[in-house]
């Protein structure tokens, strides 16, 4: 079974000795109530959560040091996270109990609204906050708080030539990591000597058991969900069907142990913004020592053209180039409610694939 693992980055010390101590994590997010605007950034952050599986190794990252966390308990097949409180549409319609609350952590303002809170940000000005999902974990390795300079993992990565999810995290606060990074993480951790504080003096504990996420606490069927415009976004979409693969046609869902990640890069290093794929899956037949994916999804909320097919065309040829023996293995699925009559798989027949709720869409 390939190794999962996430990237979490952290901005102080106490919070981070808090979340290793009591093994739970929560994104620090904007309140919303049961719509969400489809600019909002929700369902972004939201997916990644989704991606974690029991097992997940969860390495926190803080001021060039990475600090092993655990593993994740929760789900093995879909998404390994826990809903707090009822400031998410989905805490909303589940009545999820509120379990974590950091409110009155020192530099955070309580509100009325329990598992609400003032956090000033970067600009001094403050802003509200909650954490609606959580992540849970227990160490079962002995490495808990183990730590290592991030540059140590960065040499180890030198020998891939192209972009991988922890080294292309610039300007995010989480990113999934592909079985090789977890690999290598683990691999120096084990080696290391040295200890981050476990003990947090902070009087927060986790108050009862939050909700686990389950398949009925979100869209229960695609071809349904699009007719009634129920996705806010694409990475509504996207969080969905990594949270619960089954909504997915059956050739195109994980196999039971597979890693997945979403947002990879498929591309150069490049000064602008890196394309990026919606979903990779990772198997136990690794291909390039588990750093390129076995099978790529590509996702569209409306009706997809030949654009689509040109982007996914895109990311074969970068395989191709860094990966030309393997490349061929590699699956590609572009998904959407439906297809442009005028679309045409020339270049890749073989590999790409055009799937509809419904089945595969033969143009």
């Amino acid at each position: 079974m390939p190794s999962s693992g996430v990237f979490i980055v952290l901005y102080d010390e106490e919070t981070l000795t808090l979340y290793i101590d009591r093994g739970v994590y929560g994104f620090l997010m904007s309140p919303v109530g049961e719509v969400i605007a489809p600019q909002s950034r929700h369902f972004n952050a939201l997916g990644d959560y989704a991606c974690v599986r029991e097992g997940t190794h969860i390495f926190f990252f803080w001021k060039r040091h990475i600090v092993y966390g655990g593993q994740a308990i929760g789900g093995r097949d879909t998404g390994a996270f826990f809903l707090n409180g009822q400031l998410s549409p989905m805490g909303i319609a589940n009545n999820a109990p509120l379990c974590w609350d950091e409110s009155n952590r020192p530099g955070y303002v309580p509100t009325n609204l329990p598992g609400l809170f003032s956090v000033p940000d970067a600009n001094g000005s403050d802003k509200e906050k909650c954490q609606p999902y959580l992540i849970r974990f227990r160490d079962n390795s002995g490495l808990k708080g183990r730590w290592i300079r991030s540059d140590d993992l960065y040499w180890r990565l030198g020998d891939y030539g192209y972009p991988l999810p922890s080294n292309a995290i610039q300007g995010m606060s989480f990113c999934t990591l592909t079985p090789r990074e977890t690999d290598i993480a683990l691999s120096l951790l084990r080696g290391s000597v040295r200890q981050f504080p476990i003990q947090s003096q902070e009087t927060i504990q986790l108050n009862g058991e939050p909700l686990q996420f389950a398949p009925n606490h979100s869209v229960q069927d695609l071809a349904e969900a699009f007719q009634e415009h129920l996705f806010t976004n694409e990475a509504h979409l996207e969080t969905s069907v990594i949270a619960n693969p089954t909504l997915l046609p059956t050739e195109m869902r994980p196999n039971s142990g597979d890693t997945i990640c979403r947002q990879v890069p498929v591309s150069p290093f490049k000064p602008a913004q890196m394309d990026r794929a919606d979903i990779c899956y990772y198997s136990a037949e690794a291909i390039k020592d588990g750093t390129i994916p076995n099978v790529l999804i590509e996702l569209k909320n409306v009706q997809a053209g030949q654009s689509a097919v040109g982007q996914v065309d895109r990311y074969l040829e970068w395989f191709y180039r860094i990966a030309p023996n393997e490349a061929s293995a590699i699956r590609v699925y572009v998904f959407a409610p439906s297809f442009s009559r005028r679309v045409r798989v020339n270049t890749y027949p073989d590999q790409i694939t055009l799937m509809t709720p419904n089945g595969r869409f033969v143009p």
